[in-house]
């Protein structure tokens, strides 16, 4: 069974869904979940799950070994990145090649980069007066949401959207969506 670890900074409900998917289905099993932010809701998620967490120390994420100690000695295989928004050092990327993969709220290649993250993604997208919005799950290089597209899926942005009106619907394609893609990818990495 693939081992997967997920890293996440916010409430974890994209790392609950994908936990939740793989239990269900069996096909994989999500090992590890590491966060950046000690106050996140996701480490209590983790602990309510029982899947053992690790809180990322900034210095040596960013510039030693990323942590790839733990995740070789917890067998991991593939990464996940469901709300994480730290930019991947090259150690991470090199010692997984092809195998991390990123959630970003937005129709890439608009609204990626630096600094398009939740609540700025979808007030930028509602100030363009864009038609449609969405998600992109893809699989991360060395730039911001750059790597090859796995998926998108879109809906509507209604006339009347608000950044949190427009983040809810965002969310329900995320649960909907991002346990089967990275499901799929599994498979195609068999």
């Amino acid at each position: 069974m693939i081992k997967l670890a997920i890293f996440a900074s916010g409430s974890g409900t994209n790392a609950q869904a994908l936990v939740e998917h793989f239990r269900q289905k069996g096909s994989a099993e999500v090992s590890l979940i590491l966060c950046n932010k000690p106050d996140a809701y996701v480490l209590e998620r983790a602990k309510n799950l029982g899947i053992p967490s690790l809180l990322i120390d900034k210095e040596r994420f960013k510039n030693g070994d990323a942590h790839l100690a733990e995740l070789k000695t917890a067998g991991i295989e593939l990464i996940v990145l469901a709300g994480f928004l730290w930019k991947i050092p090259q150690a991470l990327i090199e010692a997984y090649p092809q195998r991390i993969i990123n959630i970003h709220p937005a129709l890439l290649p608009k609204y990626g980069g630096k600094g398009m993250y939740g609540h700025h993604v979808h007030q930028a997208v509602i100030e363009a007066k864009e038609q449609e919005s969405g998600i992109t799950i893809h699989l991360v290089d060395e730039e911001y949401d750059h790597g090859r597209h796995l998926a998108q899926f879109s809906c509507p942005v209604l006339p009347d959207d608000t950044p949190d009106s427009l983040a809810a619907r965002i969310h329900g394609l995320e649960h909907q969506h991002f346990p089967e893609v990275v499901e799929a990818y599994l498979q195609e990495l068999a």
